[in-house]
């Protein structure tokens, strides 16, 4: 996490210049305020990844002279197939076209097909404490 913590505060700092440069070369406070919170944002997330990386092990990217083998192993569980996602990108359809032309019955059906489809995409896999 070191190594995304570094980019993210590199990428701070070329913000909060830019809005520096932008705001004294233009004199338009609405793009400079814009580049400050971009700055402020990129900060907030610089600021999770170091404080993440002091907790952690250090993984293999955070070491310089690690070798592609130290990378090696299972990285975690994915789904060989789900169609949650796709009930997922249909009920957010749904609930921008509903958003869209603001019907109020239209927002009630799609933000229950929202729950219903992120709560199936969540607990696919969850068989619940008895059965490990």
């Amino acid at each position: 996490m070191k190594v995304e913590a570094k980019i993210f505060n590199v990428i701070t700092v070329f913000f909060f210049v830019s809005a520096l440069v932008y705001g004294l070369w233009s004199r338009e406070p609405v793009g400079t305020v814009a580049l400050i919170l971009v700055g402020a944002l990129s900060l907030l997330i610089g600021s999770y990844f170091e404080f993440v990386a002091r907790r952690i092990e250090p993984r293999p990217e955070d070491n310089p002279d690690a070798e592609i083998s130290d990378g090696a192993g299972d990285l975690g569980f994915f789904s060989p197939g789900s169609y949650w996602p796709l009930g997922l990108a249909a009920a957010a359809a749904f609930a921008g076209l509903a958003l869209a032309f603001f019907h109020a019955w239209m927002i009630v059906l799609s933000v229950g097909a929202l729950l219903i489809t992120i709560a199936g995409l969540v607990f696919e896999y969850h068989t619940g404490p008895d059965h490990e």
